[in-house]
Protein backbone atom coordinates (compact mmCIF):
# COMPACT_ATOMS: atom_id res chain seq x y z
CA UNK A 1 0.00 0.00 0.00
CA UNK A 2 0.97 3.24 -0.88
CA UNK A 3 1.52 5.68 2.47
CA UNK A 4 2.17 9.85 1.32
CA UNK A 5 4.32 11.30 3.88
CA UNK A 6 4.15 15.03 4.01
CA UNK A 7 7.41 16.82 4.02
CA UNK A 8 8.00 18.52 7.60
CA UNK A 9 7.37 22.19 6.10
CA UNK A 10 3.59 20.68 5.12
CA UNK A 11 0.55 21.84 6.22
CA UNK A 12 -3.04 19.52 5.69
CA UNK A 13 -5.05 20.95 2.71
CA UNK A 14 -7.85 22.45 4.66
CA UNK A 15 -5.11 24.48 6.55
CA UNK A 16 -4.43 26.40 3.54
CA UNK A 17 -5.93 29.56 2.10
CA UNK A 18 -9.39 28.12 0.05
CA UNK A 19 -8.25 29.46 -3.98
CA UNK A 20 -11.40 31.17 -4.49
CA UNK A 21 -11.11 33.27 -1.12
CA UNK A 22 -7.75 34.34 -2.30
CA UNK A 23 -8.91 34.97 -6.11
CA UNK A 24 -11.50 37.19 -4.48
CA UNK A 25 -9.01 39.19 -2.56
CA UNK A 26 -6.54 39.53 -5.62
CA UNK A 27 -8.95 41.03 -7.49
CA UNK A 28 -10.48 43.44 -4.99
CA UNK A 29 -6.41 44.53 -3.79
CA UNK A 30 -5.80 44.88 -7.91
CA UNK A 31 -8.86 47.31 -8.01
CA UNK A 32 -7.72 48.90 -5.48
CA UNK A 33 -4.38 49.26 -6.79
CA UNK A 34 -5.56 50.55 -9.88
CA UNK A 35 -7.60 53.01 -8.21
CA UNK A 36 -4.21 54.18 -6.25
CA UNK A 37 -2.65 54.13 -9.40
CA UNK A 38 -4.15 57.01 -11.12
CA UNK A 39 -3.28 59.31 -8.83
CA UNK A 40 0.69 57.33 -7.87
CA UNK A 41 2.91 59.55 -9.29
CA UNK A 42 1.43 62.70 -6.76
CA UNK A 43 1.34 59.94 -4.18
CA UNK A 44 4.52 59.39 -4.51
CA UNK A 45 5.91 62.88 -4.23
CA UNK A 46 3.83 63.56 -1.65
CA UNK A 47 5.40 60.89 0.43
CA UNK A 48 8.70 61.41 -0.35
CA UNK A 49 8.83 64.88 1.06
CA UNK A 50 7.40 63.72 4.51
CA UNK A 51 8.26 62.22 7.61
CA UNK A 52 5.89 59.54 7.34
CA UNK A 53 4.26 60.65 11.03
CA UNK A 54 1.15 59.10 11.57
CA UNK A 55 1.23 56.56 8.94
CA UNK A 56 1.00 53.02 9.14
CA UNK A 57 3.79 50.91 7.70
CA UNK A 58 1.50 49.45 4.76
CA UNK A 59 0.21 52.68 4.24
CA UNK A 60 3.62 54.15 3.39
CA UNK A 61 4.42 51.20 1.19
CA UNK A 62 1.62 51.57 -0.52
CA UNK A 63 2.32 55.39 -0.93
CA UNK A 64 6.21 55.00 -1.71
CA UNK A 65 6.36 52.20 -4.21
CA UNK A 66 5.24 52.37 -7.87
CA UNK A 67 5.38 48.80 -8.53
CA UNK A 68 2.08 47.93 -6.03
CA UNK A 69 0.18 46.77 -9.08
CA UNK A 70 2.21 43.54 -9.09
CA UNK A 71 0.73 42.75 -6.02
CA UNK A 72 -1.08 40.50 -4.68
CA UNK A 73 0.74 37.68 -6.92
CA UNK A 74 -0.60 34.00 -7.19
CA UNK A 75 0.13 31.80 -4.42
CA UNK A 76 2.70 28.48 -4.98
CA UNK A 77 1.34 25.97 -3.11
CA UNK A 78 4.77 23.91 -3.17
CA UNK A 79 5.80 26.45 -0.23
CA UNK A 80 3.79 25.73 2.51
CA UNK A 81 3.68 25.59 6.56
CA UNK A 82 3.46 24.06 9.61
CA UNK A 83 2.33 26.94 11.59
CA UNK A 84 0.56 29.90 11.50
CA UNK A 85 1.10 33.01 9.44
CA UNK A 86 3.00 35.73 12.03
CA UNK A 87 0.45 38.83 12.02
CA UNK A 88 1.73 41.91 9.40
CA UNK A 89 2.32 44.24 12.19
CA UNK A 90 4.38 42.25 14.55
CA UNK A 91 6.39 41.05 11.42
CA UNK A 92 6.74 44.18 10.08
CA UNK A 93 7.81 46.17 13.21
CA UNK A 94 10.11 43.90 14.61
CA UNK A 95 13.26 43.92 12.11
CA UNK A 96 16.86 43.87 12.17
CA UNK A 97 18.40 46.04 9.51
CA UNK A 98 21.67 47.49 11.21
CA UNK A 99 22.06 50.03 8.69
CA UNK A 100 19.53 51.79 10.53
CA UNK A 101 20.32 51.03 14.01
CA UNK A 102 20.23 48.16 16.56
CA UNK A 103 17.17 48.33 18.15
CA UNK A 104 14.67 45.96 16.46
CA UNK A 105 12.29 49.11 16.27
CA UNK A 106 14.04 50.63 13.46
CA UNK A 107 10.80 50.47 10.84
CA UNK A 108 10.23 54.39 11.08
CA UNK A 109 14.12 55.24 10.79
CA UNK A 110 14.41 53.14 7.96
CA UNK A 111 11.82 55.53 5.83
CA UNK A 112 14.20 57.79 4.89
CA UNK A 113 15.11 54.72 2.10
CA UNK A 114 14.59 56.67 -0.87
CA UNK A 115 13.52 53.15 -3.02
CA UNK A 116 13.00 55.16 -6.58
CA UNK A 117 15.10 55.41 -8.76
CA UNK A 118 16.89 52.12 -7.53
CA UNK A 119 19.17 50.37 -9.78
CA UNK A 120 21.14 46.97 -9.84
CA UNK A 121 24.32 46.26 -11.18
CA UNK A 122 25.15 42.26 -11.98
CA UNK A 123 29.01 42.43 -12.89
CA UNK A 124 32.11 40.09 -12.21
CA UNK A 125 32.26 36.86 -14.44
CA UNK A 126 29.34 37.20 -16.46
CA UNK A 127 28.58 37.39 -20.35
CA UNK A 128 28.14 41.05 -20.34
CA UNK A 129 27.73 43.72 -16.99
CA UNK A 130 24.42 44.97 -16.88
CA UNK A 131 22.39 47.76 -14.98
CA UNK A 132 19.13 47.23 -14.41
CA UNK A 133 16.57 49.58 -13.23
CA UNK A 134 14.52 47.78 -10.71
CA UNK A 135 10.78 48.17 -12.29
CA UNK A 136 12.56 46.91 -15.64
CA UNK A 137 14.08 43.91 -13.73
CA UNK A 138 10.09 43.17 -12.68
CA UNK A 139 9.34 42.75 -15.76
CA UNK A 140 11.92 40.43 -16.81
CA UNK A 141 10.50 38.02 -13.64
CA UNK A 142 7.45 35.84 -13.01
CA UNK A 143 6.58 37.06 -9.24
CA UNK A 144 4.84 34.35 -6.63
CA UNK A 145 3.93 34.26 -2.88
CA UNK A 146 5.99 31.54 -1.15
CA UNK A 147 4.83 30.99 2.49
CA UNK A 148 8.19 30.41 4.50
CA UNK A 149 9.49 29.84 7.92
CA UNK A 150 12.29 32.44 8.70
CA UNK A 151 14.70 31.83 11.63
CA UNK A 152 17.06 34.34 13.12
CA UNK A 153 20.20 33.88 14.80
CA UNK A 154 19.16 35.41 17.46
CA UNK A 155 16.82 32.01 18.13
CA UNK A 156 13.65 33.83 17.29
CA UNK A 157 11.38 33.14 14.00
CA UNK A 158 8.39 34.11 11.91
CA UNK A 159 6.25 32.75 9.39
CA UNK A 160 6.09 35.39 6.16
CA UNK A 161 4.19 35.31 3.20
CA UNK A 162 6.98 36.73 1.04
CA UNK A 163 6.42 37.60 -2.95
CA UNK A 164 9.63 37.59 -5.69
CA UNK A 165 11.07 35.48 -8.00
CA UNK A 166 13.62 32.43 -7.69
CA UNK A 167 17.05 34.02 -7.82
CA UNK A 168 17.65 31.27 -10.87
CA UNK A 169 15.84 33.86 -13.02
CA UNK A 170 18.47 36.58 -12.16
CA UNK A 171 21.44 33.81 -12.64
CA UNK A 172 19.95 33.45 -15.96
CA UNK A 173 19.80 36.79 -16.63
CA UNK A 174 23.73 37.24 -15.64
CA UNK A 175 24.52 34.43 -18.03
CA UNK A 176 27.85 33.83 -15.52
CA UNK A 177 30.97 32.04 -17.03
CA UNK A 178 31.45 28.98 -15.96
CA UNK A 179 34.43 29.86 -13.79
CA UNK A 180 32.54 31.75 -11.64
CA UNK A 181 31.63 30.03 -8.07
CA UNK A 182 29.92 32.75 -6.14
CA UNK A 183 27.46 35.39 -6.12
CA UNK A 184 28.13 38.50 -4.22
CA UNK A 185 25.71 40.51 -2.93
CA UNK A 186 26.08 44.13 -1.82
CA UNK A 187 23.84 46.45 -0.44
CA UNK A 188 23.28 50.45 -0.56
CA UNK A 189 26.01 52.46 1.18
CA UNK A 190 24.39 56.34 2.14
CA UNK A 191 25.34 57.13 6.07
CA UNK A 192 23.68 60.34 5.02
CA UNK A 193 20.00 58.77 5.32
CA UNK A 194 21.16 55.70 7.09
CA UNK A 195 22.62 56.61 10.69
CA UNK A 196 23.70 52.88 11.82
CA UNK A 197 26.13 53.19 9.01
CA UNK A 198 28.15 56.13 10.79
CA UNK A 199 29.19 53.27 12.81
CA UNK A 200 32.67 53.07 11.99
CA UNK A 201 33.13 49.00 13.27
CA UNK A 202 31.26 48.19 10.99
CA UNK A 203 32.66 46.82 7.51
CA UNK A 204 30.05 48.76 5.36
CA UNK A 205 28.32 47.89 3.39
CA UNK A 206 26.54 45.02 4.05
CA UNK A 207 28.05 42.03 1.98
CA UNK A 208 26.83 38.69 1.73
CA UNK A 209 27.28 35.35 -0.70
CA UNK A 210 25.59 32.41 -1.65
CA UNK A 211 27.85 29.50 -4.16
CA UNK A 212 26.27 29.93 -7.90
CA UNK A 213 24.48 26.75 -6.76
CA UNK A 214 22.41 27.68 -3.58
CA UNK A 215 21.65 30.37 -5.79
CA UNK A 216 20.36 28.27 -8.27
CA UNK A 217 18.52 26.29 -6.01
CA UNK A 218 14.53 26.37 -6.43
CA UNK A 219 14.22 27.47 -2.55
CA UNK A 220 16.24 30.71 -3.23
CA UNK A 221 14.48 33.80 -3.45
CA UNK A 222 14.54 37.42 -4.43
CA UNK A 223 12.30 38.93 -2.17
CA UNK A 224 10.18 42.16 -3.42
CA UNK A 225 6.79 42.04 -1.64
CA UNK A 226 5.35 40.69 1.20
CA UNK A 227 1.83 40.34 2.87
CA UNK A 228 0.72 40.69 -0.78
CA UNK A 229 2.02 44.21 -0.97
CA UNK A 230 5.58 45.61 -1.83
CA UNK A 231 8.44 45.41 0.44
CA UNK A 232 8.38 48.09 3.13
CA UNK A 233 12.08 49.57 3.54
CA UNK A 234 12.38 47.80 7.14
CA UNK A 235 12.07 44.63 5.66
CA UNK A 236 14.64 45.56 2.67
CA UNK A 237 12.79 47.24 -0.24
CA UNK A 238 12.99 46.80 -2.97
CA UNK A 239 14.62 43.41 -3.67
CA UNK A 240 15.93 41.41 -0.64
CA UNK A 241 17.15 37.74 -0.21
CA UNK A 242 14.83 34.97 1.05
CA UNK A 243 17.04 31.84 1.94
CA UNK A 244 14.78 30.46 4.39
CA UNK A 245 17.07 27.43 5.39
CA UNK A 246 19.73 29.97 6.52
CA UNK A 247 20.00 32.35 9.40
CA UNK A 248 18.42 35.31 9.12
CA UNK A 249 21.78 37.64 8.63
CA UNK A 250 22.49 36.14 5.00
CA UNK A 251 19.34 37.96 3.80
CA UNK A 252 20.88 40.76 2.66
CA UNK A 253 18.52 43.38 1.87
CA UNK A 254 18.13 46.34 -0.20
CA UNK A 255 20.59 45.12 -2.95
CA UNK A 256 21.69 46.99 -5.15
CA UNK A 257 24.92 44.77 -7.02
CA UNK A 258 25.17 41.04 -7.86
CA UNK A 259 29.03 40.13 -8.53
CA UNK A 260 29.96 37.11 -10.10
CA UNK A 261 33.12 35.58 -8.49
CA UNK A 262 35.42 32.81 -8.44
CA UNK A 263 36.58 33.65 -5.07
CA UNK A 264 34.40 33.10 -1.94
CA UNK A 265 32.87 36.66 -0.80
CA UNK A 266 33.76 37.50 2.86
CA UNK A 267 30.69 38.72 4.25
CA UNK A 268 29.74 41.43 6.56
CA UNK A 269 29.10 39.52 9.40
CA UNK A 270 32.62 37.06 8.83
CA UNK A 271 34.32 40.51 9.12
CA UNK A 272 32.61 41.84 12.20
CA UNK A 273 33.01 38.73 14.03
CA UNK A 274 34.57 35.67 11.88
CA UNK A 275 34.84 33.78 15.49
CA UNK A 276 30.95 33.44 15.40
CA UNK A 277 29.34 33.68 12.31
CA UNK A 278 30.65 32.02 9.34
CA UNK A 279 29.47 31.87 5.37
CA UNK A 280 27.09 29.26 5.10
CA UNK A 281 24.69 29.77 8.57
CA UNK A 282 22.73 26.80 8.36
CA UNK A 283 20.43 25.80 10.71
CA UNK A 284 21.39 22.93 12.77
CA UNK A 285 19.66 22.89 16.33
CA UNK A 286 22.73 20.53 17.53
CA UNK A 287 25.03 23.07 16.93
CA UNK A 288 24.92 26.12 19.35
CA UNK A 289 25.96 29.98 18.81
CA UNK A 290 28.73 30.29 21.37
CA UNK A 291 26.61 32.55 23.86
CA UNK A 292 23.26 30.89 23.40
CA UNK A 293 21.39 27.38 22.45
CA UNK A 294 19.79 27.38 19.02
CA UNK A 295 17.62 24.08 20.25
CA UNK A 296 14.79 26.16 20.51
CA UNK A 297 13.29 29.56 18.73
CA UNK A 298 10.76 31.83 20.50
CA UNK A 299 7.51 32.64 17.93
CA UNK A 300 7.79 36.29 17.58
CA UNK A 301 4.07 37.85 18.66
CA UNK A 302 2.51 34.44 20.39
CA UNK A 303 3.24 35.86 23.94
CA UNK A 304 7.13 33.92 24.50
CA UNK A 305 6.00 30.33 23.00
CA UNK A 306 8.65 28.23 21.82
CA UNK A 307 8.86 25.56 19.74
CA UNK A 308 12.32 23.05 18.48
CA UNK A 309 14.06 24.17 16.12
CA UNK A 310 13.94 22.21 12.72
CA UNK A 311 17.83 21.13 10.73
CA UNK A 312 18.00 23.12 8.09
CA UNK A 313 15.09 25.21 9.41
CA UNK A 314 12.68 22.32 8.28
CA UNK A 315 13.89 22.36 4.32
CA UNK A 316 16.54 19.65 4.09
CA UNK A 317 14.41 17.90 1.42
CA UNK A 318 15.13 20.67 -0.31
CA UNK A 319 18.80 21.82 0.33
CA UNK A 320 20.85 19.52 2.43
CA UNK A 321 22.35 17.49 -0.94
CA UNK A 322 23.88 20.78 -1.55
CA UNK A 323 26.82 20.23 1.31
CA UNK A 324 27.34 16.66 0.84
CA UNK A 325 30.92 16.25 2.18
CA UNK A 326 31.72 19.44 2.98
CA UNK A 327 31.63 19.33 6.67
CA UNK A 328 34.35 16.23 6.27
CA UNK A 329 36.50 18.95 4.44
CA UNK A 330 36.27 21.25 7.56
CA UNK A 331 33.96 23.32 6.47
CA UNK A 332 31.65 24.93 8.88
CA UNK A 333 28.04 24.70 7.46
CA UNK A 334 26.35 25.60 10.64
CA UNK A 335 27.13 29.60 11.87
Amino acid sequence: MFIKRKKGWEIPESQATPEAVFRNRRRFLTASVGGATAIGGGAYLAFSGGDGAGATAATQVAQADPSAGFYPAPRSMRYRLDRELTEEKTATTYNNFYEFGTSKNIWQAAQKLPIRPWQVKIDGLVDKEMVLDIDDLLKKVQLEERLYRHRCVEAWSMAVPWTGFPMKALVEIANPKSSAKYVRMETFNRPDIASGMKASFYPWPYIEGLTVEEAANEMTLLATGVYGKPLPKQMGAPLRLVTPWKYGFKCVKSIVRFTFTDERPRSFWEVAQGSEYGFWANVNPKVSHPRWSQASEELIGTGGKRVPTQLYNGYGDFVAQLYTGLEQKGERLWM
